[in-house]
């Protein structure tokens, strides 16, 4: 009996795969959206959820490589800060509980991608102009939201280790710092464009409603 579902794959060869597939869900969500007859924002935060939740569990052999960071940015430009933290706590909470290891950490995950969603809100002027996505500008901050993000996620170390662990641990970690910079910059470049699209079909608020969202609470 041959057994060719136990044959083992490079990292290279991983990627290249978890990436077809990723491309693969891109385009049913693609289409499914596109036979959506209700044009409410929270039907495309669920096809986000969908594609943030695929994308975490893919890509979790490869350090800090995920589209997650860049998902919650592009939603806090053009749904606002709140439906942008209620995207990251449900990508967050879904993926950690059923795949990839629930804990304390979880909530800094949240606070985290939730900061990066505020970010975009902050900025969706700059990142979004003329329904034109600034590409460059939002791989500036894409990459900025990566060091972010991975500062807030480190303080969960401060429930088991002394205050005085946390610098070290900081140093320690900027290599997987840069790794999930450079994959926020390369994912900006495949999915921010079409993401944008399908979010822009599904606003019902201008960029200065999406940012006052957060300016009024």
């Amino acid at each position: 009996m041959y057994d060719f579902h136990n044959s083992s794959l490079s990292t290279s060869e991983l990627f290249i795969l978890n990436a077809v597939i990723l491309s693969i869900i891109t385009l049913a969500l693609l289409r499914s959206e596109k036979s959506l007859d209700d044009k409410s924002p929270w039907s495309m935060l669920v096809i986000l959820a969908v594609f943030g939740i695929s994308g975490r569990i893919l890509f979790e052999p490869l350090p800090n490589f995920q589209p997650v960071t860049t998902i919650v940015l592009l939603t806090g430009v053009f749904f606002g800060a709140p439906r942008a933290v209620a995207l990251a706590g449900t990508i967050t909470l879904v993926s950690n509980y059923l795949f990839l290891g629930h804990g304390v950490w979880t909530i800094f995950q949240i606070i985290g991608w939730g900061s990066i969603g505020f970010l975009g809100a902050i900025l969706s002027n700059r990142i979004l102009s003329n329904k034109q996505i600034n590409i460059n500008f939002l791989a500036i901050v894409a990459a900025m939201s990566a060091f972010i993000f991975d500062f807030i996620v480190s303080l969960s170390i401060l429930f088991e280790a002394s205050p005085n662990m946390l610098l070290p641990y900081l140093i320690n970690g900027l290599l997987f710092d840069l790794y999930h910079a450079v994959g926020n910059i390369l994912f900006v470049a495949w999915i921010a464009s079409p993401l944008g699209e399908l979010m822009h079909r599904h606003r019902n608020n201008p960029n200065s409603e999406a940012v006052s969202l957060i300016a009024s609470k």
